[in-house]
This record gives C-alpha cells, sequence and structure tokens, in this order.
C-alpha cells in the first residue's frame, strides 16, 4: 500500500494544534510549566499510589473533575491520542513498497473511593484508521469499545499499626513491574495489555516492596484482519485456560544508592475453542540492579533473566509434542548525566536475547518476552515496530536532552545481529535455516521529539532509518526495497 504524502496529514494536525494553542493560550496562560517526569500511559498521570499516597505527575490544567465540580471521592479523566504514522520500504517477508495507518487511541477512566475501598473501571477504544488487507493490521493496532480494567481494590498505608503498607486489587487490570520487560501497561501501542485477577502489595516504606499476583490474560477480540478492518465489535474475554502469575520482590537504598530486584513469573497456557495457543509453561526467574539517574552522576542497570520450561512448535491443535525450552537474556547499560545547559544524558547499552540454535532438534531456545514493552529500548512499535526481546545481539548508544523545561529530545542507534542466524528474525516472518545469510540484521537510527503545550496536552513525533544488513536483504523471502524508513507525528490530549 502507497503511503500518502504526509504533508496532508500534517497540515491537518497543524490546524488542529493552531486552535488547541489558542484555547490553552486563553484557558492557561498563567500556568507554570513544571513536569516532573513526561507522561508515558494512559491515566497513569491520573493515578496515584494507594500506599505512597504521591502524583508523578503535575495535575492536567484542564481536567473534567474540576470542570464538573465533582465531589473529592470521585475521580474522572478522558484522555484522547491521535498518531500518523508512514512507513517506506517494506521489511517484512515478501513485503512491497510502504504503508501508513492513523491510530485513534480514546480512554475513560472512572474511580470511586469509599475510606480504604476503591472500585474503578477504564473504557478503552483503540482504532486503525487508513489500514488495508495489505496493511498486516492485527489487535495489537484495534481493540474497539471495551473494557480495559475493572477493579475493586483495599489498601492500608499503616497495616495493623506495623508501619507496613498493604494493597490488594482483584478484577480486571493492567500491571506494570520494575524495568517493564517482561510485564508493562503498553505506551505507544495502540491497544494494552489486561489480565483478570488478585494483585498483593506489601511495603516496607522506604526499604522493600513485595507484589504478588495470579491472574488470566485477557485475549483480545476480534483477532481476524478482516474483521478488525471491517470495525467488526466483539467484547475481549479471559483467557481461562492460561494462567500468569509470579512475585516480584524490591529492595531500595542499597550500598551506593543501588536498587535490586528479584522477581520469578509462571505462565502456564492451555488450547481453548477460541484460542489455539503452543502450550508455554514457562518459569522465568530474573534479577536486576540499578542506580537512578543524578546529575553529575553515572548511572547503571543490570538486568539478567532465564527461563525454562516447555512449549511446542506451532498452535495447530495437531501438535502435541512439548520441546524443552531454555532461553535467557541479558541487558547492561550506562550512563552520565551532564549538569549542563539541556541536561544531556548519555547512555551506552547492550541487549542480548537467545535464539534457537538448531530448528531440527526438539529444544526451543528462543527467549520469550511475555507481556513486556519494546518501544523504550528497541524503537517505535505501531506499523513499524522491527525489533523485539527475542533472537537478538544489539549493542548501541542514545543521548536524551531538554533544550526547554517542556521540551524533551532523544537521538538514538543500534546495531543488530541475530543471536541465532538459523533462527528467524522476531515479528518480520524471515529465516534462513541454514544460516547462510548471516546474522547481520543492519542499523537502526531514531529521532524523537516532544512538546508540552501544558500539562494537558502534547505534541510528539519521530524519525526511524533501519540500514539494512546482509540478513535484511538476502534471507529467503525478504523484499528487495531500499533502507526501511518510518515517520510519525501525534497529539495527546488529556483531561
Amino acid at each position: 500500500m502507497k503511503p500518502l504524502p504526509i504533508c496532508n496529514p500534517l497540515k491537518t494536525l497543524a490546524a488542529g494544534s493552531l486552535y488547541l494553542a489558542s484555547a490553552a493560550t486563553a484557558v492557561g496562560s498563567a500556568e507554570q510549566k513544571t513536569y516532573s517526569r513526561p507522561p508515558f500511559a494512559p491515566f497513569s498521570s491520573q493515578m496515584p499510589d494507594a500506599l505512597l499516597g504521591n502524583d508523578k505527575y503535575e495535575k492536567p490544567v484542564w481536567n473534567l473533575h474540576d470542570s464538573l465540580g465533582l465531589p473529592k471521592w470521585l475521580a474522572i479523566g478522558l484522555e484522547q491520542r491521535t498518531r500518523y504514522e508512514t512507513l517506506d520500504n517494506a521489511f517484512k517477508a515478501n513485503g512491497k513498497g510502504g504503508d501508513q495507518q492513523i491510530a485513534l487511541q480514546s480512554d475513560l477512566w472512572l474511580q470511586a473511593s469509599f475510606n480504604a475501598f476503591r472500585l474503578g473501571a477504564e473504557f478503552l477504544d483503540a482504532r486503525a484508521l487508513a489500514a488495508d488487507g495489505g496493511s498486516g493490521v492485527n489487535n495489537t493496532h484495534a481493540d474497539q469499545a471495551d473494557f480495559l480494567q475493572g477493579y475493586l481494590a483495599w489498601a492500608r498505608q499503616n497495616m495493623f499499626y506495623s508501619g507496613l503498607g498493604f494493597e490488594m486489587v482483584a478484577g480486571r487490570q493492567t500491571l506494570n513491574l520494575g524495568s517493564r520487560r517482561l510485564i508493562a501497561r503498553n505506551a505507544m501501542r495502540n491497544t494494552i495489555n489486561s489480565f483478570t485477577g488478585i494483585k498483593l502489595r506489601l511495603l516496607d516504606y522506604d526499604t522493600w516492596q513485595f507484589t504478588g499476583f495470579v491472574t488470566m490474560p485477557v485475549n483480545r477480540y476480534p483477532t481476524a484482519a478482516i474483521d478488525l478492518l471491517a470495525e467488526t465489535h466483539e467484547f475481549d474475554e479471559e483467557d481461562s485456560h492460561t494462567w500468569f502469575s509470579g512475585g516480584f520482590f524490591e529492595l531500595y537504598n542499597l550500598a551506593w544508592h543501588t536498587s535490586a530486584e528479584v522477581y520469578l513469573y509462571h505462565l502456564d497456557e492451555g488450547d481453548s475453542i477460541r484460542n489455539q495457543t503452543r502450550n508455554r509453561r514457562y518459569f522465568t526467574p530474573g534479577a536486576r540492579w540499578f542506580i537512578k539517574p543524578a546529575k553529575s552522576q553515572f548511572d547503571f542497570q543490570l538486568e539478567t533473566i532465564g527461563q525454562f520450561g516447555t512449549v511446542r512448535a506451532s498452535s495447530g491443535s495437531r501438535d502435541g509434542l512439548d520441546q524443552n525450552h531454555s532461553a535467557w537474556y541479558q541487558h547492561a547499560d550506562i550512563g552520565y548525566s551532564f549538569d549542563t545547559a539541556w541536561s544531556p544524558h548519555l547512555t551506552l547499552e547492550y541487549d542480548y536475547a537467545s535464539g534457537d540454535d538448531n530448528p531440527h532438534d526438539n529444544k526451543d531456545q528462543r527467549f520469550d518476552t511475555l507481556y513486556g514493552a519494546r518501544r523504550f529500548e528497541f524503537g517505535a512499535t505501531g506499523i513499524y515496530g522491527a525489533f523485539a526481546r527475542t533472537n537478538i545481539n544489539s549493542p548501541g548508544a542514545r543521548i536524551t536532552f531538554s533544550p526547554r523545561s517542556d521540551l524533551q529530545a532523544s537521538v538514538s542507534h543500534r546495531l543488530f545481529w541475530l543471536a541465532s542466524p538459523t533462527d528467524s528474525w522476531a515479528g518480520t516472518g524471515l529465516q534462513d535455516k541454514t544460516g547462510r545469510s548471516g546474522d547481520s540484521v543492519g542499523q537502526q537510527l531514531e529521532l524523537t521529539a516532544r512538546w508540552d503545550l501544558n500539562s494537558s496536552l502534547n505534541f510528539e513525533t519521530g524519525w526511524t532509518h533501519l540500514f539494512k544488513g546482509e540478513f535484511a536483504r538476502i534471507a529467503p523471502s525478504a523484499p528487495r526495497t531500499p533502507d526501511t524508513d518510518y515517520f510519525y507525528v501525534q497529539s495527546l490530549l488529556r483531561f
């Protein structure tokens, strides 16, 4: 599918931006632009931590709660994100030309608080406009009009006068733990993972925290591209044949300002009538050590994850052979925050995720990222999403900087090789089981920038160029196209 000229959506966006900017001048001209951290996911900016009692983000200058004069016990929020994205020169198997999409995401959140109890619901509508039969649209792009969360929670900041905080959340909910590499509330992706079950937290303030959960993943419906393009509506359902559980333990303020996390997750996946699976039965232990960035200081992060169990080669109903699964993942980075103008932060990083060395034996060594996010490490997702946390060997560098308090920008460069040249390049359908196509996937250069007009409205844009390596050019079914370019521009409006 040939992308539309970029200028048309930009003109439309510019016109809308001019209108909203004039409204912002009239409504919030006196607002001080002080932003603690950039918002990265729907309503994470408006969901205060029930135990810590602090808000990470500035309150939206335009908000429904104050405008409607609602009581303090009732919280409400509305968020709308519009993103235009275009891709030139396909990189997936048998791809031709380019693609485009207008990703719309609308989100409504409500929460009522009664003493220690909270009753909440979140409604998400995600659509993929301008997509067609050649776009490869799937349920990470669209999930129409469904409940993302519906939960009952209870929390005490000083349980039985012990000095410990305790929280229980039951029902449909999102999960966001640790580095977000294995469990995350998706940020750039148009749809968001959710789970139905129970989550418990026990917190010793400034010392340690434990989170335990037992859940069923929620399957997004419909799944067929033809139904998604026709905007057919089906309600999402919990996968009652699959259980995802785990324990996550955090330690704060250790020696030399370090913090640590130790965790163990268990996935037990089964087949159902509507959802045939690869019957993944994994144990995933991991540990992370890190120092948070601070001006004129070095910071680092080191995360090691193992994975073992069984899995089947396919999700076919006739495939009943369990393969032994053994995989691992390693992340390391070191950074430095300069105490100069624009507050630059430089990071050198490295990621390794194992691949399957021999496609013909009864063993699987491909690392599975479970329900993690990848945008913050491997570039834009959406219709691009070139790299995932499996079968990769990737060093890189990035620098982030803020020319003004309301403007953030970044430049990143990464090199990608296959950890195993006989395994696939994840998500592309490209594989050379002989290994003769080599292991060089290519290099990725990414530039991003975001301007916060105020705490209710921001605009973001990004450009990515994929310099194709040998494997991306000559592997079986690889498209004979030049290097890939991806561009997006988006607005995020929060009430």
